[in-house]
Order: C-alpha cells, then structure tokens, then sequence
C-alpha cells in the first residue's frame, strides 16, 4: 500500500458515506450515521500520512488495507 495524503483519505472517506463533523485546527473530524466510530483525518497540506495511521484510519473506517 503506498501512502496517500489527508485530502486523499478525506476525498476516500466522502465517497463511502462518511460525512464531516467539524474541523479542529488540521484535524477534520468525520462520522457516519449509526456508526459511534468518530474518525479524526490530518490534513497537513501535501504531506502524506505515515502507513501506519493510514492503515489504522481505514480499518476504523471498514475500508479495504492491502
């Protein structure tokens, strides 16, 4: 899996029904309804997220990792 950015995951997470909540500073916070999993996004211009946190994000999220 190669890293992507926070606007990538962001744009991921929309079209998969996630909607956003509010934005705290850089972190953009998104649910979906009847999920209580509150996922915090960083978006830090074009920097890509570290593999790890993105690999976690999207399992919180029920996207596939591979």
């Amino acid at each position: 899996m190669k890293p992507i950015t926070g606007q990538q995951l962001a744009k991921l997470l929309e079209q998969q029904g996630w909607t956003l909540l509010r934005v705290h500073g850089s972190h953009h916070i998104y649910g979906k309804p009847g999920s209580t999993v509150r996922l915090s996004v960083p978006i830090h211009g074009n920097d890509k997220l570290k593999i790890g946190l993105q690999i976690h994000l999207m399992k919180l999220a029920g996207l596939e990792t591979r």
